[in-house]
């Protein structure tokens, strides 16, 4: 189970480092997600969810993930801006990194 404290940082802007157990086969695995929150829905409630969006091999990925799931093994957080403008981050989408960079401070 993650940290409460963790939890509560958990909002837009915040670049994190997800790690969840993965079963392929029979076996599990770690599988490691790094990227920038871009949204949070639902509070705290048990159906929560926030969005974590990544530039992988030039292409853009978003992963929604319940915020109390049992295969997350951990949250790191990276890094915490000062300050973001907006609830929802969705205009991360079309512009750089170079101008998000700017923008997240």
């Amino acid at each position: 189970m993650i940290a409460k404290e963790t939890l509560g940082k958990l909002r837009p802007g915040v670049k994190v480092r997800v790690t969840e157990t993965v079963k392929e086969g029979g076996k599990e695995r770690a599988s490691n997600f790094e990227g920038l929150i871009i949204c949070r829905k639902h509070g705290s409630e048990p159906g929560a969810t926030y969005t974590v969006r990544s530039v992988v091999s030039g292409v853009g990925v978003e992963k929604t993930i319940p915020l109390y799931s049992p295969r997350i093994a951990k949250i790191k957080i990276l890094q915490e801006p000062k300050r973001v403008r907006r609830a929802k981050l969705y205009y991360t989408r079309d512009i750089s990194e170079k101008k998000l960079r700017r923008k997240i401070r």
